[in-house]
C-alpha cells in the first residue's frame, strides 16, 4: 500500500502549505491522540486461528445496474490445532442464499446464522487438524449498500468498486476493481479476513467480451459463452493472505514485457498505451535488482500492474497484480517533472511481493514488517538506479514527514499493540519512520549482514505470517549480536533523540560533547561515525552514545577543519550543531554525502552576505546532483549585488541547458524574481520546453514582465497543458483572463483524476478567491464539493472546509471595500462558500 493521498495532505498542509501559509488556522487543527481514549486501552493481539484457510475458489458475475456481485464460493479449510465443529467467516453486507458442505461432489445444506458482518456455520461433525473440508456458499455482495468508513490512507472500505457502471460520464471509462486492505475482501467474498491466514485461490470472472480482466496468478482459461459474455479463470497456486486477492475489469490496453520467462504486463487506459513503457518499463530491472540484493528470487508466477479510476488509495500490492491509482498514467512529458515519484511507487509495491505478500505481518500491530520495508525499498531502488544522492534526498524527505506528523498528531511506537483503529497504523511512523529505522539498522550492522539477515528472514518465514521479533531473531542469528537494544529503542518504543553537539579544541586534541536533550526519560543508545578532517587527511572514529552527556576526545595533528558528527548521516532525530560557518564551507567541498553538501548549502543560503557563502552557492549551482542545484537556485537572494554578480551567469546557463527539468525550472523562477526585461527572450524560449514544469515556470516569470505576451502564450499552450503549466496558466488567467477563460480552469480541474485532484482543488480554490464571478465561483465550489463526496475522507473534508471558510472571509473583506454590484456579488460568493464549507465539514 502506498500513501499517496495521505502524503499529499501532509506535504501540502503541514509541510509548506503553499496555499494557506503557516499562519492559517488549519495548521493547528490536526488533533493529537488522546491517551485516555478507551479504544487505546485495548490490546490488539494477532487473530486467534481456529480454522486455517487452504484454498478459495470463486465464480463471480457482475450486475452493473445494481452494483452487485453474484458469487459462488468453495472454501477449503482445516482446524488449526484443536478439533472444531464450527466455522466463522467474515462476510460483510451480503445476501446469503445457500451454505452447504461439499461431500463426494454433492452439497449438503448446513445450519448457519448471519449478522450481516460474520457468517456462523455449524459443521456436520467435529473435524480434526488432519481433516480438510470444503464449504460452499451462494451469495450476493452489495458493496454500494455497505455502511463502512475508510481512513486517511485508505479512503473507503467497500472492497469492490464499480466505476461509471452506467456509462453516464463520458470522461470516465467503465471499470471494476477491488481493494482488500485492511479487511475489505470480505465485502466481496466470504473468508477469514485476517493477515495471518493464507490460501491458494482460483477466480472465474464472467464479463462482457469487450473487457479484459486481471486477477492473481495465471490466466488458465478463457471461455466464450452463448450469451455473448466470456469467462476468464485465474489460478494462484501459492498461498497468500485474503486481503491480497484482487479483480480488475475494464477496457485496457495490455502492454507485454517479460522477466526470466515470466509475464510482466502493464494494463493502462488506451490513450496511455504508447507511454506504458515510459511509466513501467524499469520493472524488469527492479525484479532483477531486488531478487539479487535479497538473495531470494521473485517467487510468483507473473507480475502485472494496472491502473484504476477513482482508486481509494495510492497503490496496492495485490499479489502478482498491483493496482495503481490513475495518477500513474503520465505522458513522457509529464514524467520529466516527476522526479522519479512514479518509480518509487512501482518499487514500493513490487518490494511488497517479498515483504507483505511472501512474508505477511501477522497483525496490523506489526504492519512495520510490510510497510517499513516497502518504504525503504524506494531508497534501495533510487540508490541503485540514480545514485546515493537521489536516495539520500528521498530519505531526508521521509524523515521530515515523520517529524511533521509528530508535531501535529503526536508520536507512537512503531510496533503498536494499542491503537484506536487498525487504519491508524497506516501513518508516517509505519512508513517513513520505519524506512529510516531500517536505514539505521543497515548502517549499524553493515551491508553484508543487513541483506543476509533479510534473506534469512524471508527464507524462514516464506508463505507464513511474521512479526518484528522474527526480524530481530534473523539479525541476531546472522550477526551473532543481541539486537534487543535496537528493537526496544526503535520498534517497541517511540520518539527519537535530540542531540546538542559542541566542540573543544586544545593543542593536540579535540573533544566532541554530545548531550541528549529529549524531554522523555529515555536515553538513546546511538552508534555513529565521527570523521575528523585535520592536517589534510580524514580519520574515522566509531563511537556509541549511551548517556545523557557523552564526550569523545581524539588526538589531532592540527586544529581540525571539520569534525563531522554522524558522518554517514543516518541518525533520525533533531540536532543542534554548534560550530563555525567556516566548517560548513569546508564541508561542502570535502565531505562526500548529499546531506553534507545540503547542510552546507542551507547554511550558505542563510549567510549570503558572507563571501565564502557566495563561493559555496556558486559551486552548488554546478553540483553533480540536480536537487542541490535546484535548492541553491531557489534560495538565492539576488537583491544582493555580490550574490547576483556571482551567480546569475550560472543561473542563465542552468535555465538554458540544465539536463534536469526540475533544476532548469528552479533557475527560471529565480531569474524571474529579478523582473529584468532582458530575460524576456529566455523566458519566451523556455515556454517551448518539453517539460510542463519548465514551461510553467517560464510563463509565470514572463507574466511579471509582459502580461499581454504571457496571456497570448497561455492561450497557445492551454490545448496541451498539464501539471505546473496548468497552475501557471491559471495564474495568468486570474490576473488577466476574461470570463471565457474561466471554463479552462474548471475543465482542467474536472479532468484531473484520482488523488492528484486534491492538490488541484487547493489551486482551484485559490483561483476562485481572486475572481469576482459568482457563476464561476458557484460552479467551482460545487466541483470541489463533488470531489469531497468522492473521497469520503474526513481529513480531506476538514481541510477543504477550513480553506473555504478562509476564502469566504477574504471575499467578505473585499466586499466591504467595494461598492454597488461588485459588493453584492462578493457577498453572495462569501455566503455560498461558507454554506458549502459547513456542508462539507459535517460529512
Amino acid at each position: 500500500m502506498n500513501q499517496h493521498l495521505k502524503l499529499s495532505l501532509f506535504g501540502l498542509l503541514l509541510g509548506g502549505a503553499t496555499v494557506l501559509g503557516s499562519g492559517h488556522s488549519t495548521y493547528a487543527q490536526s488533533a493529537k491522540v488522546n491517551p485516555e481514549d478507551s479504544l487505546l486501552k485495548i490490546y490488539r493481539a494477532s487473530a486467534t486461528k481456529i480454522n486455517d484457510l487452504q484454498h478459495t475458489k470463486l465464480d463471480v458475475r457482475f450486475d452493473y445496474a445494481k452494483r452487485y456481485l453474484y458469487g459462488k464460493a468453495w472454501i477449503t479449510l482445516k482446524p488449526h490445532f484443536y478439533n472444531t465443529d464450527s466455522l466463522t467467516l467474515d462476510a460483510k453486507g451480503m445476501d446469503i442464499k445457500e451454505v452447504a458442505i461439499v461431500e463426494n461432489g454433492k452439497n449438503a445444506p448446513l445450519k448457519y446464522s448471519y449478522d450481516n458482518n460474520q457468517l456462523f456455520i455449524h459443521l456436520p461433525k467435529t473435524y480434526t487438524p488432519e481433516e480438510k473440508y470444503t464449504v460452499y456458499i451462494d451469495y450476493t455482495a452489495k458493496p454500494e449498500e455497505l455502511k463502512v468508513k475508510g481512513s486517511a490512507a485508505i479512503s473507503d472500505a467497500k472492497g469492490l468498486y464499480f466505476i461509471n457502471p452506467d456509462g453516464k460520464d463520458p470522461n470516465k471509462p467503465t471499470q471494476i476493481w477491488t481493494q482488500g486492505e485492511t479487511e475489505s475482501s470480505s465485502a466481496w467474498f466470504p473468508t477469514i479476513d485476517k493477515t495471518n491466514q493464507k490460501t491458494t485461490e482460483e477466480i472465474s470472472m464472467t464479463v462482457e467480451k469487450k473487457y479484459v480482466t486481471l486477477s492473481n496468478g495465471k490466466l488458465v482459461s478463457q471461455k466464450n459463452n452463448a450469451d455473448g459474455t466470456r469467462t476468464d479463470t485465474w489460478k494462484m497456486d501459492l498461498p497468500h493472505a485474503p486481503y491480497l486477492f484482487m479483480m480488475a475489469v475494464g477496457e485496457y490496453a495490455i502492454v507485454k514485457d517479460t522477466w526470466k520467462g515470466k509475464e510482466v504486463n502493464y494494463y493502462v487506459e488506451k490513450p496511455f498505451e504508447k507511454y506504458a513503457k515510459n511509466i513501467f518499463g524499469n520493472t524488469p530491472e527492479m525484479l532483477t535488482f531486488y531478487s539479487k540484493v535479497l538473495g531470494y528470487e521473485y517467487p510468483w508466477v507473473k507480475y502485472s500492474q494496472i491502473t484504476g479510476r477513482d482508486y481509494v488509495s495510492g497503490a496496492m500490492e495485490n499479489t502478482t497484480a498491483t493496482l495503481h491509482g490513475e495518477f500513474m498514467q503520465k505522458t513522457d512529458r509529464e514524467l520529466l517533472d516527476n522526479n522519479n515519484y512514479n518509480e518509487t511507487v512501482i518499487a514500493h509495491e513490487l518490494f511488497h511481493h517479498w515483504f507483505g505478500d511472501l512474508v505477511t505481518a501477522e497483525s496490523w500491530s506489526n504492519l512495520t514488517v510490510n510497510e517499513s520495508f516497502a518504504d525503504y525499498s524506494e531508497y534501495l531502488w533510487l540508490e541503485h538506479k540514480y545514485g546515493k544522492d537521489a536516495a539520500d534526498e528521498h530519505l531526508l524527505d521521509a524523515g521530515k514527514q515523520y517529524m511533521q506528523m509528530v508535531q501535529y498528531s503526536g508520536d507512537a511506537d512503531l510496533v503498536r499493540f494499542h491503537y484506536k483503529d487498525k487504519e491508524d497504523m497506516f501513518d508516517q511512523i509505519t512508513y517513513q519512520k520505519g524506512g529510516c529505522i531500517l536505514h539505521m539498522l543497515r548502517n549499524a550492522v553493515g551491508d553484508s549482514a543487513f541483506f543476509k539477515s533479510l534473506n534469512l528472514y524471508l527464507k524462514t518465514n516464506a508463505f507464513k505470517s511474521a512479526e518484528a521479533h522474527n526480524l530481530r531473531l534473523a539479525f541476531e542469528e546472522v550477526t551473532g549480536r543481541d539486537m534487543n537494544w535496537f528493537f526496544n529503542e526503535w520498534y517497541f518504543g517511540k520518539g527519537s533523540p535530540e542531540l546538542d553537539i559542541s566542540y573543544k579544541y586544545q593543542p593536540g586534541k579535540v573533544t566532541v560533547l554530545i548531550n541528549q536533550l529529549q524531554k522523555a526519560d529515555k536515553v538513546w543508545e546511538v552508534p555513529m561515525a565521527i570523521d575528523v578532517y585535520a592536517g589534510g587527511s580524514k580519520t574515522r572514529y566509531n563511537v556509541t552514545l549511551r548517556n545523557r552527556a557523552d564526550s569523545f576526545t581524539f588526538n589531532v595533528a592540527a586544529k581540525p577543519d571539520l569534525v563531522n558528527v554522524d558522518a554517514d548521516k543516518v541518525i533520525l532525530g533533531k540536532r543542534d550543531d554548534h560550530r563555525d560557518f567556516s566548517t560548513y564551507v569546508f564541508q561542502y567541498f570535502n565531505a562526500p554525502n548529499y546531506l553534507d553538501r545540503r547542510e552546507a548549502i542551507e547554511e550558505a543560503l542563510d549567510n549570503q552576505g558572507n563571501a565564502d557563502a557566495v563561493r559555496v552557492l556558486q559551486a552548488a549551482l554546478k553540483d553533480k546532483y540536480f536537487g542541490l542545484r535546484a535548492l541553491a537556485a531557489e534560495g538565492l537572494k539576488l537583491e544582493l549585488d555580490a550574490v547576483k554578480t556571482a551567480t546569475v551567469p550560472a543561473l542563465v546557463n542552468m535555465a538554458k541547458n540544465d539536463p534536469s527539468a526540475i533544476a532548469k525550472a528552479a533557475a527560471i523562477r529565480s531569474l524571474g524574481g529579478l523582473k529584468d526585461k532582458s530575460y524576456i527572450p529566455l523566458f519566451e524560449a523556455a515556454t517551448k520546453d518539453r517539460s510542463y514544469g519548465v514551461e510553467g515556470a517560464a510563463l509565470e516569470a514572463l507574466s511579471q514582465l509582459d502580461m499581454e505576451k504571457a496571456y497570448s502564450i497561455a492561450k497557445q499552450l492551454q490545448a496541451d497543458s498539464k501539471g505546473k503549466l496548468v497552475n501557471a496558466i491559471t495564474l495568468v488567467y486570474a490576473k488577466k483572463g476574461s470570463n471565457a477563460d474561466l471554463e479552462y480552469v474548471a475543465k482542467k480541474f474536472e479532468e484531473t483524476g484520482g488523488q492528484d485532484k486534491l492538490n488541484a482543488a487547493f489551486d482551484y480554490l485559490g483561483f476562485l478567491s481572486k475572481i469576482n464571478n459568482t457563476d464561476a465561483v458557484i460552479k467551482g465550489v460545487d466541483q470541489v464539493q463533488a470531489m469531497c463526496d468522492q473521497f469520503k475522507n474526513p481529513t480531506v473534508n476538514k481541510y477543504i472546509a477550513n480553506f473555504l471558510e478562509n476564502i469566504s472571509d477574504v471575499k467578505k473583506d473585499n466586499a466591504g471595500k467595494s461598492t454597488g454590484a461588485d459588493r453584492d456579488e462578493l457577498f453572495k460568493q462569501a455566503a455560498y462558500m461558507l454554506k458549502k464549507a459547513k456542508e462539507i465539514q459535517v460529512k
